[in-house]
């Protein structure tokens, strides 16, 4: 696999998994939240990994459905893409 491709899977798991903690963080605290929507595209965007630690990490989103079972299958999917993509 290409190490830009790697590094920018790192990235952006990373920042999935910055963005869990923080929406946690502010949960708490009770302050203006991060959307749903932008947890769900930085998912989507092959941070589905970073999402899925952070929901674990923090214990965060771990009540809802959508998180709970559509994480990991969303981190089974792009697995599966990233698999095929490097036998290519």
């Amino acid at each position: 696999m290409n190490i830009g491709l790697i590094l920018l899977l790192v990235l952006v798991n990373g920042y999935a998994f910055f963005l869990m903690g923080e929406d946690k963080r502010r949960a708490k605290a009770h302050k203006w939240r991060i959307s749903e929507a932008h947890l769900w595209s930085a998912a989507v965007l092959f941070g589905a990994v970073g999402s899925f630690l952070g929901m674990q990490y923090f214990r965060h989103k771990t009540k809802h459905t959508a998180f709970r079972i559509g994480l990991p299958v969303l981190m089974v999917l792009q697995v599966m893409a990233l698999g095929y993509v490097s036998m290519n």
